[in-house]
């Protein structure tokens, strides 16, 4: 396993983090992303930490709460070997259960350390951005938080780029913690994280930690033109997929270099990422202990750079303003992190 700073700070994460989405299944909404056990969480914790993973991530809302008591369950007695990263910004009812006020924020960290089990929670993002709670009240209580103890980390997840920014301010014009991680959507069939977020967290000394990577199952392979429609991808359920054609164009690509380096599009998938900069880590949701298996062979894979620069032209995400006058008049001054935009993945 590869392990990679976690923004600026002296945390070390691995590149290949487990995520736990897929534990409990509890209503249609959840089951829909897996419904493993808390025996089979076990299982694969155990097939995680064989393979060096040393950060497994959650959220209070993951079927409920009942994620986070499986993740509490399967490190029961090896709590010291693992780095566990929840969330919270959804609630379950009432007006002030949602958001990211202090009265919310501090329910939902104490409810999270009851259900994992745990006295402290190593990394606690912000699942969302909430325009009507001061940035002052959320930043202050997230620093009380790692003061007390209970939080040691802060990260971020689903802000805008002008969100991002505003937050980080906030911190640093009243000595608050910062930010050291943001949680973002990122993958081949989607990397419109690179017009913001990607630079601003380069720049500010946040690491990216990319949720659904495989772009929930549609870039393994099994998803190729012939065998599925256009119009069924533009309708997929779990995520909206704007180009159909384009994805394909991306898959069959991933399925070529996959072939030629006797790997599976999944891990050609992973490893591209891992290649991009910035990247501290990808969270893998495996149904099954032979995907997480397969998942996890991702970090020893080395893509050569003809193989980077294809998946780079086919998956380029368009240059919308003022990206395209920059990248015309102004890259003979870019700096790295804007280069997480304009520069292939390397």
């Amino acid at each position: 396993m590869e392990y990679r700073t976690l923004g600026r700070s002296g945390l070390k994460v691995s590149a290949l983090a487990m995520g736990a989405m897929t534990f409990g299944g509890q209503d249609d909404i959840f089951r829909r992303f897996g419904s493993t056990d808390v025996a089979g969480a076990r299982r694969q914790v155990d097939l995680c930490l064989d393979a060096g993973v040393n950060l497994i991530d959650t959220a209070n809302v993951y079927s409920f709460g009942l994620s986070e008591e499986i993740v509490g369950r399967a490190v029961e007695g090896r709590r010291d070997r693992v780095l566990l990263s929840t969330k919270a910004r959804v609630g379950f009812g009432g007006p002030n259960a949602e958001g990211l006020s202090r009265h919310h924020l501090l329910a939902e960290v104490e409810a999270s350390l009851r259900r994992l089990g745990t006295d402290h929670i190593d990394v606690f993002h912000v699942h969302g951005w909430d325009g009507q709670t001061p940035l002052e009240e959320t930043m202050g209580t997230l620093d009380g938080l790692v003061r007390s103890g209970k939080v040691r980390y802060l990260g971020v997840s689903n802000f805008a780029g002008w969100q991002l920014m505003k937050a980080l301010a906030t911190s640093d014009a009243r000595g608050y913690e910062r930010f050291v991680s943001n949680q973002v959507y990122y993958s081949l069939e989607c990397r419109d994280a690179e017009y913001e977020l990607l630079p601003a967290s380069i720049d500010q000394g946040l690491g990216i930690i990319a949720f659904s990577p495989l772009a929930r199952g549609l870039l393994t392979g099994k998803h190729r033109r012939g065998r599925v429609s256009e119009e069924t991808l533009a309708a997929w359920p779990e995520l909206a997929v704007r180009d159909p054609a384009k994805l394909l164009d991306t898959i069959e690509t991933v399925v070529a270099i996959a072939d030629g380096h006797a790997a599976t599009p999944a891990q050609v998938a992973l490893a591209y990422l891992l290649a991009k900069p910035g990247v501290a880590s990808l969270i893998l949701g495996a149904r099954s202990d032979d995907q997480l298996t397969e998942n996890l062979g991702a970090i020893h894979l080395a893509l050569t750079p003809d193989d980077l620069a294809a998946l780079d032209r086919v998956s380029a995400p368009e240059l919308v303003y003022p990206h395209w006058h920059q990248h015309r008049l102004a890259a003979a001054r870019f700096s790295d992190a804007d280069q997480a935009l304009h520069r292939p993945a390397r």
